[in-house]
């Protein structure tokens, strides 16, 4: 039930305002000064402040000033005789809702509040949401404990509160927009808008006037004026994802932006100013990208001002076990049609550790939400994850495409080796891990690798 302080000096217009109210489903508290307003703001929740402009001591119009101190989107409507028009205005120009002349009808009244109140809800909402999406991009509520990852922390800790360049390099997958994300929201641009593009969505024309905007009849087509992505990030972060794809005409564009900090809409001539902080991301390897002619190198030298590199999931093993629980938490909490599973048996935990994940997070995310919905009972087993990752040594072994003439050893050799490099990629050359994948003694893999040579292809330092 929303509830609305009717300040008024004049008791018995504060009871009859009450019982209008009332009957209106609202329910209202009252008081006969500013100063017993405000003491009632600090112990009561309230919707909508409906005050009389003029009372002894405190005015409606002070009155205004001070609830606006405390809780500036608060709504106020203003109460005014009519030889009182002047002071009403001057609450509109202090943040008054709206004002109302007495006398009024109660039916004036009760639209003025019923609006107000819609407004103050989705402020509150709008407020909640930015709130919301705020929590979740704090850097440490990135999942991962590993030193690759302490290490994009730190970067993003020591990078978010300035204004400089970021340039986000990872394979698909790893997740350079939540890295992209958790810089703005942590940052002093953070509440204005972070607008973000993908590149490699766009064909180059569509591209030019979706992040430089058009003029009316630029082209076939252009109806209206249309600002661009650079226009609607204002003092927000504007982020391009795979810009290893643009163009090298928008290549050039793009450099004259950053040094000039203006752009020239499709069809315009005239340059206008943005104010904006820009985060770049690719899934190349910008610097190769450079040497092959492929990418300008002076524009490259712009968005490297700090670089951040998000390490791959096969090159982090010890932080899936964390992925995979943070993403059984999440699906079994935004869905009530699932099985609340709570975790994974013995087997299965094994099959998704040892998996490679070359799709790298998204590709473990899209696999445990699978696994949830279609799990059976509180646990999933390796019933529950696709078949791809069931499958056993024995049917994915090529034995059919084994040479004549290669023997047992040479092929047991063979298949040892694999294995065991294997295992070293995906405990990052920890031979502890290692061992523990293969289900042997670190001794007994140590020998192995000496065996086959792999202490020096690995570069094992022993650990």
């Amino acid at each position: 039930m929303e509830t609305i302080l009717i300040v008024d000096d004049e008791k018995h217009y504060r009871l009859i305002l009450s019982e209008v109210l009332e009957e209106e489903g609202y329910h209202s508290f009252t008081a006969a000064s500013g100063m017993e307003a405000l003491d009632l703001l600090k112990s009561q929740i309230i919707d909508v402040v409906l005050t009389d402009v003029k009372m002894p001591g405190m005015t409606g119009i002070d009155l205004l000033e001070k609830i606006k101190e405390i809780n500036p989107e608060l709504p106020v409507i203003i109460m005014t005789a009519f030889g009182s028009v002047e002071k009403a205005v001057e609450a509109m120009q202090k943040g008054a809702y709206t004002f109302i002349l007495k006398p009024f009808e109660n039916e004036a009244l009760i639209a003025h509040i019923a609006k107000s109140i819609s407004m103050y809800r989705i402020v509150q909402e709008n407020a909640l949401l930015r709130d919301a999406v705020q929590t979740r991009y704090q850097f440490d509520n990135i999942i991962g404990k590993s030193k690759p990852m302490q290490k994009l922390y730190e970067i993003i800790r020591k990078v978010a509160p300035t204004n400089a360049t970021v340039l986000i390099e990872g394979e698909s997958g790893t997740g350079k927009e939540m890295v992209a994300r958790s810089i703005h929201y942590n940052s002093l641009r953070k509440d204005h808008p972070m607008v973000a593009v993908n590149c490699a969505a766009f064909a180059e024309s569509l591209l030019e006037s979706e992040l430089f905007g058009h003029e009316k009849g630029a082209f076939t087509g252009a109806a209206a004026l249309k600002k661009g992505r650079f226009e609607l990030a204002d003092k927000g972060t504007l982020f391009l994802d795979e810009i290893g794809e643009l163009s090298m005409p928008l290549q050039v564009k793009l450099l004259r932006v950053l040094q000039e900090r203006t752009i020239e809409r499709v069809g315009g001539t005239t340059p206008i100013p943005v104010d904006f902080r820009l985060i770049a991301a690719t899934n190349k390897t910008l610097e190769d990208e450079v040497a092959n002619n492929h990418f300008r190198e002076d524009l490259y030298y712009r968005l490297n001002v700090v670089k951040a590199v998000i390490p791959p999931l096969r090159e982090r093993p010890e932080d899936i076990p964390l992925l995979m629980n943070h993403f059984i938490e999440k699906f079994t909490r935004e869905s009530s049609t699932v099985n609340r599973v709570k975790g994974f048996n013995k087997e299965a935990a094994r099959i998704l550790c040892d998996h490679l994940w070359n799709g790298n997070v998204r590709e473990l995310e899209n696999v445990i939400e699978r696994s949830v919905i279609l799990a059976s009972k509180e646990v999933i087993t390796p019933a529950d994850l696709p078949p791809r990752m069931r499958e056993t040594p024995e049917n994915t072994l090529d034995l059919e495409g084994i040479p004549e003439g290669v023997g047992l050893v040479e092929t047991l050799a063979a298949v040892e080796k694999r294995m065991i490099i294997r295992a070293m990629t995906l405990s990052g050359n920890v031979q502890t891990k290692a061992a523990r994948i293969l289900g042997i003694g670190k001794s007994g893999l140590n020998q192995k690798l000496k065996k086959y040579n792999l202490d020096k292809e690995l570069n094992i330092d022993g650990n």
